[in-house]
């Protein structure tokens, strides 16, 4: 399985949220929400039953279902006190009161989307994704980051930061690149330089969370349109360790450049 495969069998894992409700506009609310999501929201009017409810099913199979009025964004979970929303703004929807918390859109069914997809992220949107990652291994200090950069030339601009997450001691750093450009000296990770297209196309960073499932996240994300990317993120441990079990697979240990090697 290659990296544009694990991108398109993300793709295909592509959840349905069902919506039955008489107001065709509340369909239309959380597919807005949704937008950047890994679901398709289907809108039925409800038949004989009750309706207000939503259903969550991934591969035909039965997740979840959840009331509506819980995947509103405007939906309020009551605390403690009351409130007078007489002044608040109508467009905004009444204040909660004191000691209650305002509910995220689609909160309910949040933790069965284990990916986030999307569709268009420019080359400064994937910087932007790739340093929180950089951020959680730096913070931890442990484990192993795998980070792809398209190109040598890419990579060297980057150098100096790798070079940093890989003077922490428990940190094992990886960078994969294309044979485009002169490779930077790694004083603390190690260059990977593959002679396939997947590593130009493809950009990612893998963190395989230092020992903790709940720390393990990934970026992958295909160059379809110059500098405009296609992938996913995930918080998955299966997902993350696919990737990294593929990369290292794939790709190996470090080992000279003679010939047709694949890493460096």
């Amino acid at each position: 399985m290659s990296l544009i495969e694990i991108i398109a069998g993300v793709e295909a894992r592509e959840a349905t949220l069902t919506v039955f409700d008489s107001d065709p506009d509340v369909a239309e609310t959380l597919a807005e929400h949704f937008t950047d999501r890994n679901v398709r929201i289907v809108a039925e009017q409800p038949a004989d039953g009750p309706g207000g409810y939503a259903v969550l099913a991934r591969d035909g199979e039965f997740v979840t279902a959840v009331a509506v009025d819980e995947l509103l964004p405007d939906r309020v979970t009551e605390g403690s006190g009351s409130g007078d929303d007489s002044d608040s703004d109508p467009a905004e929807g009444p204040e909660p009161s004191e000691g209650a918390t305002r509910r995220r859109v689609g909160e309910p069914i949040l933790d069965h989307l284990d990916e986030t997809m999307f569709t268009s992220y420019t080359h400064a949107d994937m910087v932007a994704a790739s340093r929180e990652i950089e951020d959680r291994a730096w913070r931890l200090g442990d484990g192993t980051l795998h980070a792809g950069f398209q190109t040598l030339d890419v990579l060297t601009n980057e150098a100096n930061t790798y070079d940093r997450l890989g003077e922490k001691d428990g940190l094992d750093v990886h960078a994969y690149a294309a044979a485009e450009g002169d490779a930077p000296p790694p004083d603390h990770y190690t260059v990977h330089v593959g002679r396939t297209a997947e590593i130009r196309e493809t950009w990612f960073v893998a963190y395989d969370g230092g020992g903790y499932d709940e720390a393990k996240c990934a970026l992958l994300a295909e160059e379809r349109e110059p500098r405009r990317f296609y992938g996913f993120w995930s918080y998955d441990p299966e997902t993350v360790d696919t990737i990294i079990g593929y990369l290292t697979d794939r790709y190996g240990p470090s080992e000279p450049v003679d010939g047709d090697e694949t890493t460096v």
